[in-house]
Formats: structure tokens, C-alpha cells, sequence
């Protein structure tokens, strides 16, 4: 018995006498750490990181100009702190590498807080562009009622309807078919040889699955009719969005023959005729109101 409490008071003396040990060894660590100067490859290094941080940055601005703000009032303090470092190394000749891993940390935290800003942006974007038609988009309509510069008046009413699908990835938003109310906002009626004669259209609802909803679009092409009617078979729901039917035509064959369409929705004829749109005619229209996703 007494044999064994002696050889576990040497064993407890051991460790205790250890422990000491240990703990200067972690102080020595830490001592060398920050008395160990850092090279002029790691002050490259972190000129590398601010870099880096800025291209993340700039990325998120595209989308969110408070956010990408707030970011870089953080970076140019992180600039100010490695331009000091520099000037440093060339006065002291010295730079803790504790003061340069502390710095590279907080370099890399803002940059992956800004990489994880424009994540969540490009998930609502895209999440958005699931639910919404872009501005701009355009369709095809067919004209059900014929238009004349000479018979029409100014707020006449017109019907036309969607050549083809529209469609937001794999889902339809409108279908071929689908009615648009047209209005006539403007009337030049051909007089002399020298005058021209002209009219503005525009749409201002749509009808989707029974229900009226509101737009804004203009007319940004026309399109002879004749000659389509055996080629939407073929194009189906395949073209989707904004699909161009002028192409199957043949490109400029396929313009209404003496009418061009200038801005605003403007068709002008040539010089002494009036504006002739027969039913049938294809009017390409450019959303810059769409309606909502239904």
C-alpha cells in the first residue's frame, strides 16, 4: 500500500509539474507570433483580398445600391488599415503576423458577406422572374378588326389576339388566343401627295383565363397576315416569350407593304395614301406595362 501511494504521488508530481510546462509553451507561441514580422508577400497578399472584396462589391451594386454602400464605407477603412501596414514595414522594417492575420480575417468576412448579398439577390431575382413579365417583352397579336387612317377616329376600339404562347420557363402566362383591347389615340388622314397619313395605336387590357387585366403596349412592327396561318402549327409553344413571327416570313417580305412604325406606335403610310391594316395583319406589340402573373 505504501509502495503504490508513493508511485502515484511521483505520477500527480509529474503532471503537476508539467502543466507549467504547457502553458509557456502556448505564451511562447503567442509571443513568437506577434513578434515574428510578416513579408512583403503577405502585405501582397492582403492588397489581393481588398481586391478580391472589391469585385464582390461591385457585383452587389447592380442590385442593391444601399447594401453595396454600407459595404464599401467597410472597405475603404480595411484600404486605410493595409496602406498603414505598408508604411510600417518601410518605417519599422516590422509587422506582427497576429496584426496581419487579424486584418486578412476581416478581409475575408466582408467579402463573404457581400458574396452572400449577391446570392440572396440572384435568388429573389430569379425568383421575380418566375412571377413577373420583364418590361420590354414583346408579343405577336393578330388584328380581328381591320384599321384605316381614312375610316377610323380618334378612341375607336379595336380587338386583337395572341399569335402564340408566352410563356415564363415552362410555364404559360399567355396563351395563344388570349384577347387585347386596342385603342386608336391619334389619326393623320392622307391628304395632298406631300402629306401623310398616320395612326397610333396602342393596347391598354388584356383578357387572361376570363378576367380583364390592365397594360401598356404600342405597336412596334406590322406584319402581312397572309401566310402565317400554316406556320403557328409549326411554332407552337416553342417560341416562347416575345416570339417573332416576322422571321418565318421571311424578314422584310413580310412588312405591310408602304407602312412603317415609328416611335410611339406611329404606323405612317407613304406620302397621299392612307394607313390600310386588314384583319388578319400581325401587329408586333412591345409590353412596357405587363400584365400581372394570374
Amino acid at each position: 500500500m505504501l509502495r503504490l501511494a508513493a508511485s502515484s504521488a511521483i505520477v500527480v508530481g509529474l503532471v503537476i509539474s508539467q502543466a507549467p510546462i504547457a502553458a509557456q509553451s502556448t505564451v511562447a507561441q503567442s509571443t513568437a507570433q506577434s513578434t515574428v514580422s510578416i513579408t512583403d508577400a503577405d502585405v501582397q497578399r492582403l492588397r489581393q483580398a481588398l481586391a478580391d472584396a472589391t469585385s464582390e462589391i461591385e457585383r452587389v451594386k447592380t442590385r442593391d445600391a444601399a447594401t453595396s454602400s454600407r459595404l464599401s464605407r467597410e472597405l475603404d477603412d480595411l484600404r486605410d488599415e493595409v496602406a498603414y501596414v505598408r508604411v510600417k514595414m518601410r518605417k519599422e522594417g516590422r509587422v506582427s503576423r497576429a496584426e496581419y492575420f487579424e486584418l486578412r480575417d476581416r478581409i475575408d468576412d466582408l467579402r463573404s458577406r457581400a458574396g452572400a448579398d449577391v446570392a440572396t439577390a440572384t435568388k429573389r431575382d430569379r425568383e421575380r422572374s418566375e412571377r413577373e413579365i420583364p418590361v420590354g417583352t414583346e408579343i405577336d397579336v393578330r388584328l380581328v378588326d381591320g384599321l384605316s387612317s381614312g375610316r377610323n377616329q380618334v378612341e375607336d376600339r379595336f380587338v386583337a389576339t395572341t399569335v402564340v404562347d408566352l410563356q415564363l420557363g415552362e410555364r404559360v402566362v399567355i396563351p395563344a388566343g388570349s384577347e387585347l383591347r386596342g385603342i386608336v389615340s391619334g389619326v393623320d388622314k392622307a391628304g395632298r401627295v406631300d402629306r401623310k397619313a398616320g395612326l397610333t395605336l396602342a393596347f391598354d387590357r388584356i383578357t387572361l383565363n376570363g378576367r380583364e387585366r390592365e397594360i401598356r403596349g404600342i405597336v412596334t412592327d406590322t406584319i402581312e397576315g397572309e401566310g402565317v396561318k400554316g406556320e403557328i402549327a409549326k411554332i407552337g409553344t416553342a417560341a416562347g416569350a416575345g416570339a417573332i413571327i416576322g422571321g418565318i416570313l421571311g424578314g422584310v417580305k413580310g412588312a405591310v407593304a408602304g407602312i412603317l412604325i415609328g416611335g410611339g406606335g406611329i404606323a405612317a403610310a407613304t406620302p397621299g395614301k392612307d394607313v390600310e391594316l386588314a384583319p388578319g395583319t400581325i401587329l408586333r406589340v412591345r409590353l412596357d406595362q405587363p400584365p400581372p402573373v394570374i
